[in-house]
């Protein structure tokens, strides 16, 4: 009869803090940690999302512009023996500062855990230099050089090009670009990168969480070859299960540059697009690190991308994720076109649209007041949907305003569903096109 204390984890007494718990890596890493034993609590910034990712751990809820002092950190610090940063953020903007996230929180978090004596693992990138070419990865820079000069117990990772199973960022752009049917349009195709696989990250922060050999070391973790751009697509391509394109278009460097400046004046409406400019200057400088410092520690290679991609097949809902993403910004757009549309018409032709409600009795000044309300309803809904706040409330809306408009058609004026250009019928794509809409919002 086996002991019972031989099924106790070695880490059941460990208690990890991870920081953005739920977002791309943080949530594979909690997951990796639960499996392995430990207590695993999250820190994230929206409440919301927090629970709705990962309703069954234990959350700290803030934003990181607010933890840029020591004294933020100290209860945390006491209270966890592992602090993970998985945080981070693209590129400046209305809700995220790259020097406030990547920094200033950094240096507060460490030093408190300095103070209690609290292991830290920053998981920062391949390429996070203080003179490199973009403002994410030189601050990420700031953050790494801070922790190795200031703190007595730390680990940094840097990945690559992240594999897994969700998509985020990076990996989400692969997705949208492997799901072009029939043609595969190729950025910076040239382009050299290194991937690392989630597997292989979460193992090397589970490791590190008792090793001794590793302590106060920093890490490429990314696999030994490189692969162009691509390479990687169209073995992207192949593990969702998609045919192979018929024709292979590599984009100029033009309609790149003018694709992140669109993505960067749209990022101003709140839409974080993985096209920014950020994401293709990291793209175009490359992704790539040196892997031979965690092979001589491990002695093993981490996993190729092809044996990473095959230790995580694809299923259905992987293509649908990959083809939606690809579809949703034409279906927000359609949605804003075809709601501004009518609100203009509408406000244009005020006077034959108002004629339909006088021809049944209505007075001209009522029926002309019904039509520039609905019609500025109309345009107050194209717009909506154009923020990425209010988007969803947004589609919400326009299903809403779509049954108010079908109701009243067959209680005012049922004649209109009997013309023949069918105006009332068309009505009801619309309502699925919004519903569609509010679904592909959901981003976690």
């Amino acid at each position: 009869m086996l002991n019972s204390s031989q099924n106790i984890s070695p880490y059941a007494d460990r208690r990890v803090l991870v920081i953005g718990a739920y977002g791309f890596i943080g949530a594979s890493l909690v997951m990796r940690l639960q499996r392995e034993g430990f207590v695993v609590s999250g820190f994230g910034r929206s409440q919301t999302t927090a629970y709705k990712v990962m309703p069954d751990i234990n959350w700290h809820i803030a934003d990181l512009k607010d933890m840029i002092t020591a004294d933020d950190w100290q209860d945390h610090a006491k209270t966890y023996d592992i602090i993970v940063n998985c945080a981070g953020a693209l590129q400046d903007g209305a809700n995220d500062s790259l020097k406030t996230v990547h920094f200033d929180a950094i240096k507060a978090l460490s030093d408190a855990c300095k103070s209690n004596q609290t292991k830290l693992i920053q998981i920062s990138a391949v390429g996070a230099e203080l003179d490199a070419d973009t403002a994410f990865m030189r601050t990420k820079a700031m953050g790494d050089d801070y922790i190795r000069k200031n703190h007595t117990d730390y680990n940094i990772f840097r990945p690559g090009l992240v594999l897994a199973k969700n998509a985020y960022g990076g990996s989400a752009l692969l997705r949208m670009l492997a799901a072009f049917p029939l043609v595969q349009p190729i950025p910076l195709a040239n382009s050299q990168m290194h991937t690392t696989s989630i597997y292989a990250l979460t193992d090397a922060v589970v490791l590190a969480a008792n090793n001794q050999v590793l302590k106060n070391k920093s890490y490429d973790l990314i696999e030994r070859q490189t692969h162009s751009l691509r390479e990687v697509v169209q073995e992207t391509r192949h593990w969702l299960g998609f045919s192979s394109a018929v024709w292979h278009i590599t984009l100029p460097n033009w309609s790149t540059q003018i694709t992140a400046k669109t993505a960067n004046f749209l990022s101003l409406f709140g839409w974080k697009s993985p096209l920014r400019s950020t994401a293709m200057s990291v793209l175009e400088s490359g992704i790539k690190g040196d892997p031979a410092p965690w092979k001589d520690v491990t002695k093993q290679d981490l996993l190729p991308l092809k044996s990473a991609l095959a230790h995580m097949p694809a299923a259905a809902e992987d293509r649908l994720f990959a083809r939606m993403s690809l579809l949703m910004p034409l279906i927000i757009f359609c949605l804003a076109v075809f709601w501004l549309t009518s609100g203009i018409i509408g406000l244009w032709q005020v006077d034959r649209a108002a004629s339909v409600l006088t021809d049944i009795g209505w007075s001209d000044h009522i029926a002309k007041l019904s039509v520039r309300f609905w019609s500025i309803v109309d345009i107050a809904l194209g717009l909506g949907v154009l923020i990425r706040k209010s988007a969803k409330l947004a589609c919400w809306a326009m299903i809403a305003v779509s049954l108010i408009y079908l109701i009243s058609a067959a209680v005012v004026t049922p004649q209109l569903w009997t013309d023949p250009l069918g105006p009332m019928v068309k009505v009801f794509p619309g309502i699925v096109l919004a519903l569609i809409g509010r679904v592909t919002l959901d981003n976690r």
